[in-house]
């Protein structure tokens, strides 16, 4: 058994897939979104976002596109939001996400997509199935391996609320002895090693510890 972090790149075709894929890989409201939790019945798929970015630009994008049954859209905070999204699934969809999700193989929360368009998500599940299922991932999409470790390693969902930045910041704190009691270095050594302004650092520390709080506590 194998826990398996690929990632998945459609360059700029992501809307023939899925307009929803499009929004939350490319639209210019939504800062980051991240798939928490769905169910994908081959026709329809329920999916729960969190996204950071404008909820009422995300409302109307929504409201116009035919692919979507029905959507949800709670605030989680300034400038950001959970999204419950009902979809029909189309034909592309089903080829990229069927060979995934087949057998023994377990899409692993979160999906995570990046500023750059990339979508990240874990596998786990027997080697051999997880290999067939990413070599069964239609050519619309390329699909790289990125790391291949074991069960202790799947993201948790505390962890999928952080940016690329703000998990910089922590894992740099961490090291450095940021939060360690008492503390053995201050937000300023943490900007050194992010070569960033220090007032820059301590913003991705409160952002990132009040995501870490707000997932754990389940807000």
């Amino acid at each position: 058994m194998k826990h398996v972090r690929v990632t998945i790149t459609a360059d700029g075709r992501e809307a023939e897939i899925h307009p929803m894929y499009d929004v939350m890989a490319n639209a210019p409201f939504v800062d980051r979104a991240t798939a928490l939790q769905w169910n994908f019945t081959g026709d329809a798929l329920g999916i729960l976002h969190y996204v950071e970015g404008d909820a009422d630009a995300l409302r109307t994008a929504m409201d116009g596109i035919p692919e979507v049954l029905g959507y949800d859209v709670e605030p989680a905070g300034p400038e950001a939001c959970y999204a419950y999204v009902r979809d029909a699934t189309t034909e592309s969809l089903r080829e990229m996400f069927g060979p995934l999700t087949h057998g023994g193989i377990v899409v692993v929360p979160p999906i995570v997509y990046q500023e750059d368009g990339r979508v990240v998500l874990s596998l786990f599940g027997p080697d051999e199935e997880i290999q067939a299922g990413v070599d069964r991932v239609p050519d619309l999409v390329d699909i790289e391996i990125e790391s291949v470790s074991g069960l202790s390693a799947v993201p948790s969902a505390a962890e999928a609320r952080l940016s690329d930045r703000q998990r910089e910041a922590v894992e740099a704190a961490l090291e450095l002895g940021y939060y360690e009691i008492p503390r053995t270095c201050s937000h300023e050594d943490v900007a050194d090693a992010l070569d960033c302004a220090p007032s820059t650092a301590a913003e991705h520390l409160r952002k990132a510890e009040s995501a870490v709080i707000e997932a754990t506590f389940g807000r």
